[in-house]
């Protein structure tokens, strides 16, 4: 049985503990609606432009080297995993780690050579122990969300795709569903493959009108091989960031649900410590009144 001293100092502890948890929970909870707004405003976009180049090339006999060619059975993979810096953020991490160690255990067989890009310190820590080809490593994504790093990041990407040295490439994240709810996500991202109909009628937004379907009677100007390879550029490296946006705002929802949990978790282990203290204390009054009263009872 712990001492009188033992419990206090324990109460003391695990109240300063709820109140760093409850402070990150905030903060959390602040970024989040940031990075919220950030997300919403990028999905429309990103869908959109997806759903313009598939419309296109289902118009006509068009082509771009970042679109779909015919697979590679034994074919080249890169894997873009993205992560968070820092823990503290429930499953949020281990769910997409064990996902992408699921995935190079059941591919690494079937394909020449499956390399890794990590956007996060936590896959880095996990894969770096692991006899894994890292081609680089992002960090600083939740204190640097922009537009530019996903840029660089995905001319980076396309540049070797375009040289052959990959035939896919493959993006592992959290989708952003709610702050309490996030799902691990498996997205090929080149070669771009188009839509079909039903997910360009999942894109369209409830009580949006979808846009006619384009048809060889459409004249374009400029022509659609240099609307293409416009618009495919661009959209890869939309997906990019739409991918870290994502990743962004699931990280601060799984860290705020987790600090929100370890705040009441700490909460009942006040109490529970309250009350075996003042249980110990009311014995060791009553175990001194009795010495008390049985030294009054020997005097007489």
């Amino acid at each position: 049985m712990p001492s009188m001293k033992d419990i206090r100092r324990k109460i003391s502890s695990t109240k300063n503990t709820q109140q760093i948890t409850k402070a990150m929970k905030m903060v959390s909870a602040a970024k989040l609606r940031r990075a919220q707004t950030s997300i919403v405003a990028a999905r429309p976009y990103a869908y959109k432009i997806h759903s313009v180049i598939s419309k296109l090339v289902a118009g006509g006999e068009y082509s771009h080297p970042l679109l779909t060619t015919e697979p590679k059975s034994a074919g080249k993979i890169l894997l873009v995993v993205l992560t968070s810096d820092r823990g503290l953020c429930g499953a949020f991490n281990g769910n997409i780690i064990k996902f992408a160690d699921r995935f190079y255990k059941e591919n690494k067989e079937k394909h020449e050579a499956i390399d890794f890009i990590f956007v996060g310190r936590k896959a880095n820590d996990y894969f770096k122990k692991r006899n894994v080809t890292v081609i680089e490593t992002i960090t600083n994504l939740a204190n640097e969300i922009k537009f530019s790093m996903a840029l660089e990041l995905s001319e980076k990407i396309m540049k070797d795709f375009e040289e052959g040295s990959y035939d896919k490439v493959v993006v592992v994240y959290n989708e952003f569903k709610s702050a309490i709810s996030q799902k691990v996500i498996s997205e090929q991202l080149l070669p771009v493959t188009p839509m079909s109909r039903m997910e360009m009628a999942q894109s369209v937004e409830d009580g949006e009108k979808a846009d006619p379907e384009i048809s060889g009677d459409y004249i374009f100007e400029p022509a659609p091989n240099l609307i293409l390879s416009s618009l495919v550029p661009k959209h890869f490296a939309i997906q990019i960031y739409r991918a870290m946006l994502e990743s962004v705002a699931s990280e601060h929802g799984a860290r705020m649900s987790a600090m929100d949990g370890a705040t009441r978790n700490a909460g009942q282990m006040i109490r529970k410590l309250t009350l075996t203290y003042n249980k110990l204390r009311q014995a060791a009054i009553t175990k001194e009144l009795m010495e008390i009263v049985s030294g009054a009872e020997a005097l007489k």
